[in-house]
């Protein structure tokens, strides 16, 4: 799988991460790039990026321009909890939230979550969202939950990704 990272201002960060989930290890010819959009191979559609997204992170198998699960729920359910250094929501998200790069996926998949716990619905919160959305799907794709702290800073989304999802410092409570 050939990497691509368009925004120099997460790509440090994105780089490492996507270098642990071991982006690019099945096929060492194809470096990661950083700053600019690879062509892609002849046999693979070209890449682009998810309009959805403020941060413009891309693989060279473009985003489907069809909903391949238009009738799945994305996401499963969540759960708020109380936790030593505040509230935190955890989002279950589907098999179909695991797989779907369709751009509009996004945004459905927030309005599940808001379903589910309106008062999520701020600024930092998303932020922290899109970010495992976009990257935590690449690099812990089988992690359980994502977890989102109301509690931590709004400072961005390109700033919530290079704090690699957890804004304003490590999770005191390691989760």
């Amino acid at each position: 799988m050939r990497c691509v990272i368009t925004r120099p201002l997460v790509s440090i960060l994105a780089l490492a991460a996507l270098a642990a989930s071991g982006c690019g290890a099945a096929d060492e010819s194809a470096p990661v790039a950083v700053g600019t959009v690879a062509p892609a191979p002849s046999t693979a559609a070209p890449a682009t990026t998810h309009p959805a997204s403020s941060a413009a992170a891309t693989t060279t198998a473009s985003a489907p321009t069809t909903d391949p699960f238009p009738n799945s729920p994305l996401i499963d359910h969540t759960q708020w909890t109380e936790d030593t250094d505040g509230r935190r929501l955890h989002v279950y998200p589907t098999t179909a939230g695991r797989e779907d790069w369709f751009p509009a996926a996004l945004n459905r998949a927030w309005g599940e979550v808001l379903k589910d716990a309106p008062e999520a619905n701020t600024p930092g919160m998303y932020d922290q969202f899109e970010c495992h959305w976009q990257w935590a799907r690449l690099v812990s794709p089988n992690k359980p939950s994502w977890n989102l702290e109301p509690w931590r800073p709004a400072v961005g989304y390109d700033a919530t990704v290079q704090a690699l999802c957890n804004p304003g410092g490590p999770d005191p409570a390691g989760k």
